[in-house]
């Protein structure tokens, strides 16, 4: 699933000159936690976030402190008086702003948002803001049908992608752990197939009771392949569909 099946595409967000009040406003009416910073051309200039108006308040106390200098760089020094005295978007917000593509994958944003501790992310294309998507367009992502993520894994995983007829491999899914049973040729079959059931939009977890005819870890190529065909495309060849 690409980001842009589930982005906003109506995203609240404001200039570079906008008053931090107006920023605040927006933030509280709109019972977001952030919103990028958008310059006339459309590109994404920052983000200010509520964490942006605390670090402003908590650089504001430390000010108060006659020993504060004492303990930081000149650049973070620099940077807390910047935020002391911002009174506009551009002057608060956090730059360059953590963005991410309509086009990548949604696991990907999912991963960015968990490595960077953000809840949001502007979505662009072609540097231009088009959408956005937030932890919770996410979690949305993983709340499929168990029927329905069973029927999608046999029809894209096991007989589109594997090549495997459906018989072969029994699918159910339960709370979003997919339970794989069955027979395939080989080994590294089975592995993959696993691999790529996990990685499907919607599914928590996966468990397999997945057999194979053939252990085929240790064995050797025999002779040397123009194009060296990988184990999915060995049973690609070998079951035709």
């Amino acid at each position: 699933m690409k980001v842009r099946d589930v982005m906003s595409t109506t995203v609240v967000s404001a200039a570079p000159d906008t008053p931090l009040k107006e920023v605040a406003r927006l933030l509280a009416e709109n019972g977001i936690s952030g919103l990028p910073v958008v310059g006339e051309d459309g590109r994404v200039l920052g983000v200010v976030s509520e964490a942006d108006f605390l670090l402003k308040e908590q650089a504001s106390a430390e000010r108060l402190s006659p020993f504060a200098w004492l303990f930081e760089s000149s650049d973070a020094r620099r940077a807390r008086e910047e935020k002391l005295h911002a009174t506009t978007a551009g002057e608060a917000m956090s730059a360059p702003a953590v963005v991410i593509g309509p086009d990548r994958e949604v696991r990907e944003a999912a991963g960015v948002l968990t490595r960077r501790r953000i809840n949001r992310l502007p979505v662009v294309e072609d540097g231009k803001l088009v959408g956005i998507v937030s932890r919770a367009d996410l979690v949305e992502t993983v709340l499929v049908p168990d029927e329905e993520l069973a029927q999608r894994i046999g029809d894209e995983v096991v007989r589109d992608t594997m090549w495997i007829d459906p018989r072969r491999v029994d699918v159910r899914v339960s709370e979003g752990v997919a339970r794989l049973a069955g027979t395939v040729d080989r080994r590294t079959t089975a592995t993959i197939l696993e691999r790529l059931v996990g990685q499907m939009d919607g599914v928590v977890g996966v468990e397999s009771e997945l057999r194979w005819e053939l252990d085929d870890r240790d064995m050797e190529p025999v002779g040397r392949l123009e194009h060296e065909p990988t184990a999915a495309s060995i049973t690609a060849r070998d079951l035709p569909r």
